[in-house]
C-alpha cells in the first residue's frame, strides 16, 4: 500500500470509524439504557417550554438560522468558501480542509441516523420532519463543520488575537443559533443538538490534523540513499 493510502487510513478513515462508533453509542445510550434517566427524562419538559415560548417575532429569528443550515445552503456556502479559499490563498489545502469536514460529518450523520431510530418531540413541529431519525441533528452537526471549520481557518490567518477572537465569536453564533433554533422548532431534543456539535466538531479536529499539518508528508516516501552505489562520471 502506497504512503498516501496508508495516511488516508491513519489519519482520516479510523478516526472517522471510531466516531461514527461513539455517535451510535451515544444514540443507544440516550434513546435505550438512560432514556428513564435524569437528564433525559427532563427533555420533554424543555420541549414543551420552548415551544410555549414561542412568538412571532423569535419564529422569524429562528427560521433565519434554521436556513442557515439546510442542506441547500450548506453546500452552497461550502463551495462558494473554498473558492474563494482557493483564489484568495492559491492553494487546496484550506478549501479541501474545509470540505473534508463538512463531508465526513454528513456521512457520519447519516450512518447514525440508520442505526438509531429516535422520534421527533411530542410538540408542534414549525418545518417539515425529514425522514432520518431525530437523533442527532444534521442541521447542527453541519453548521459546526463549516461556520467552526471557517472560523480555525479565519484564526490561523488573523494576526492578533483580538482579531483571533473576533472570528471565533462571529462564526461561533451560526452553529449555537443553530442548535437554539431546531430545538425551539420542535425539531430536536437536546441531547440531539450536543451530539451533534461532538460530531461536526470532532470532523473539524480530524480534518485539520490530515490536511492542515504542514509537518505531515503525503505521497510516497521518498527511498533511503545509504548503500546505493554513485553513479559513474567516467566514460
Amino acid at each position: 500500500m502506497s504512503e498516501t493510502a496508508l495516511q488516508i487510513v491513519r489519519r482520516v478513515l479510523l478516526p472517522v470509524s471510531l466516531l461514527l462508533g461513539v455517535m451510535v453509542l451515544l444514540g443507544v445510550l440516550v434513546t435505550r439504557v438512560f432514556a428513564r434517566t435524569w437528564p433525559f427524562t427532563a427533555e420533554d419538559a424543555v420541549n414543551r417550554e420552548l415551544a410555549a415560548e414561542r412568538t412571532g417575532g423569535w419564529n422569524d429569528v429562528s427560521l433565519v438560522f434554521s436556513t442557515l443550515a439546510s442542506t441547500q445552503m450548506i453546500v452552497v456556502v461550502t463551495v462558494l468558501v473554498a473558492l474563494a479559499l482557493r483564489l484568495w490563498l492559491k492553494r487546496w489545502r484550506e478549501p479541501l480542509f474545509l470540505c473534508a469536514a463538512v463531508i465526513a460529518q454528513a456521512m457520519v450523520f447519516l450512518l447514525t441516523t440508520l442505526a438509531i431510530d429516535r422520534q421527533r418531540p411530542a410538540v408542534e413541529h414549525m418545518d417539515v420532519s425529514p425522514p432520518t431519525s431525530s437523533f442527532p441533528s444534521g442541521h447542527t452537526s453541519a453548521a459546526v463543520a463549516l461556520y467552526v471549520g471557517i472560523a480555525v481557518l479565519m484564526a490561523l490567518r488573523a494576526r492578533s488575537t483580538g482579531a483571533k477572537v473576533a472570528w471565533w465569536s462571529l462564526l461561533l453564533t451560526v452553529p449555537l443559533g443553530v442548535a437554539l433554533t431546531r430545538m425551539y422548532r420542535g425539531m430536536h431534543h437536546p441531547s440531539d443538538v450536543v451530539a451533534s456539535f461532538l460530531n461536526g466538531g470532532t470532523c473539524v479536529v480530524i480534518m485539520a490534523r490530515a490536511v492542515l499539518d504542514r509537518s505531515l508528508r503525503w505521497g510516497r516516501a521518498k527511498l533511503p540513499t545509504v548503500g546505493r552505489p554513485a553513479l559513474s562520471t567516467r566514460g
